[in-house]
């Protein structure tokens, strides 16, 4: 018989991002911040490449990130709405991880498994800090997919790109729930 953790699976059933608008300082410090790094990590990597790596973003870091967000959205010409989101993303959060994927040219691991895992990653990273108490959001938008923010903002390589800014703050308000799948209209159940 299998040995249930009812309060992992009573948080995994009412688990919520936070609005990353939402989220204020303090965020967590790096003692605070290594536990979650360190469960997030746990993560399936298909053949123990770990093709993801983190970057932890704070103080005049988010500032500078707001600022070449700034300047790229107006080189891409960006409208203004666009490239607030890009730069608030950043100027307004108290601490952000960047999970990137790195591009491991190993050929009985094709890249969608890489992807796959760096993206589960970014989901055990929002976890970690939610099971921590911490508020959290997972977000994208242009800057996650802008090749010359990637390079200019963070240093990533030809190799790497963004799979996710992971924002962890305090929270300010618990968000409403939202309507969430019906299983059976998502899942087939094949016995044959």
């Amino acid at each position: 018989m299998p040995a249930p953790n009812p309060s992992a699976m009573e948080f995994l059933l009412n688990r919520r991002s936070r609005p990353a608008k939402t989220l204020t300082g303090p965020g967590p410090d790096r003692d605070a911040l290594e536990p979650i790094l360190t469960a997030a990590a746990r993560t399936p990597d298909h053949g123990k490449l770990e093709p993801w790596r983190f970057i932890v973003l704070q103080g005049a870091a988010l500032q500078r990130l707001a600022g070449v967000a700034e300047q790229r959205g107006q080189a891409l010409g960006l409208d203004e709405t666009q490239i607030g989101k890009g730069r608030a993303q950043f100027a307004d959060s108290p601490l952000c991880v960047a999970v990137v994927q790195v591009e491991r040219g190993v050929e009985k691991v094709p890249m969608l498994e890489q992807t796959y895992s760096a993206g589960a990653v970014c989901l055990a990273l929002l976890n970690a800090a939610l099971a921590s108490g911490w508020g959290a959001n997972w977000l994208s938008g242009w800057v996650a997919h802008d090749r010359g923010f990637m390079e200019k903002a963070l240093g990533l390589t030809s190799h790497e790109r963004v799979a996710g800014f992971i924002h962890i703050g305090t929270e300010t308000t618990t968000p409403p729930e939202r309507p969430r799948p019906e299983i059976d209209a998502v899942t087939d159940w094949v016995s044959e």
